[in-house]
């Protein structure tokens, strides 16, 4: 059985040596379309990343262009504090809110150099209990608050959320549509490609048929041929995809990431890189089915 399997491995390597060109462009048309969907899933994976980290720091901000006494912002906390909605009230100082979005620059912190605290708001930082984390509540205490002419300047991140949660939905229609129309080119190329193959070497499979070679022996070959290409593209694509994530994503986008709050981007998860090796198998492997079906009256009884 070892032996036979080897058979079928080498006969599947010669294949594509014979066909080099093709070989070559299935190979890399599944890698295009599955490193396609993985820059998608990156993008997904960490904009989701922002979304439950927003979601969990969700507050109303009340800007305070002049700061009063400490007694009086105490007691504005104590008045705050007693809406039931709120979990605690925050006081956040010019000089506070400068040193968290130096932090936040990271390595970019020289920006900020000649600038003092003065360009920046203090604010009041009003967070909501777990259980009232939701628009309605929200919604309901900056009118409350409004209604109180203390404070005017009201900001909360309902809305940003709102906004990203929709782009995200947007980010994974637009994925799952650019990259099953990518998956579809890779089916068809790989399965002209074992057709090709296949046409090469009618007179070789009819004469296999003759000398009594099952359908199944006939057909292994070019099975694991298009599976080993999809298995090839699969690897390309997790290649390109994670030297594109350290070339570009990574280095340039890990300040903007630091303003918004995040530490670092993540790359794909050890469980989705395997699935995107055992995707590219399973293409190259419809692939040769679909090429097969088209050849029965070569490869048949």
């Amino acid at each position: 059985m070892i032996l036979r399997g080897g058979y079928f491995f080498r006969r599947a390597l010669r294949n594509m040596q014979q066909s080099p060109v093709l070989s070559m462009a299935s190979i890399g048309t599944i890698a295009v379309a599955l490193a396609l969907l993985a820059f998608f899933a990156i993008a997904v994976l960490n904009v989701q990343q922002l979304t439950a980290s927003w979601g969990e720091s969700l507050a109303i901000v009340a800007y305070l262009d002049e700061v009063p006494e400490d007694k009086v912002v105490k007691g504005w906390i104590s008045d705050i504090e007693q809406y039931p909605e709120v979990d605690k009230v925050d006081f956040i100082s010019r000089e506070k809110a400068f040193e968290r979005f130096r932090k936040r620059l990271g390595d970019d912190a020289e920006l900020v150099e000649g600038l003092g605290p003065e360009v920046l708001p203090a604010s009041l930082e009003i967070s909501l209990a777990d259980k009232w984390q939701n628009e309605i509540a929200m919604t309901g205490v900056v009118e409350r608050l409004r209604v109180d002419h203390r404070f005017t300047d009201l900001q909360y991140g309902q809305g940003w959320l709102e906004k990203l949660e929709a782009f995200l939905l947007l980010l994974r229609i637009s994925g799952a549509a650019l990259g099953g129309f990518l998956v579809f080119a890779a089916l068809v190329i790989v399965a002209n490609t074992i057709k090709l193959t296949l046409y090469a070497r009618q007179d070789e499979l009819e004469a296999m048929t003759m000398v009594g070679a099952t359908s199944l022996f006939i057909k292994l070959p070019f099975l694991v041929e298009g599976t080993l290409q999809g298995l090839f593209g699969g690897l390309a694509a997790l290649g390109l995809s994670f030297m594109v994530f350290e070339i570009v994503l990574q280095k340039s986008l890990g300040s903007l990431l630091l303003i918004t709050g995040i530490d670092t981007i993540h790359f794909l998860p050890v469980v989705w890189q395997v699935m995107l090796i055992v995707g590219g198998g399973l293409i190259g492997l419809l692939g040769s089915l679909f090429a097969l079906r088209k050849f029965v009256r070569f490869v048949s009884q």
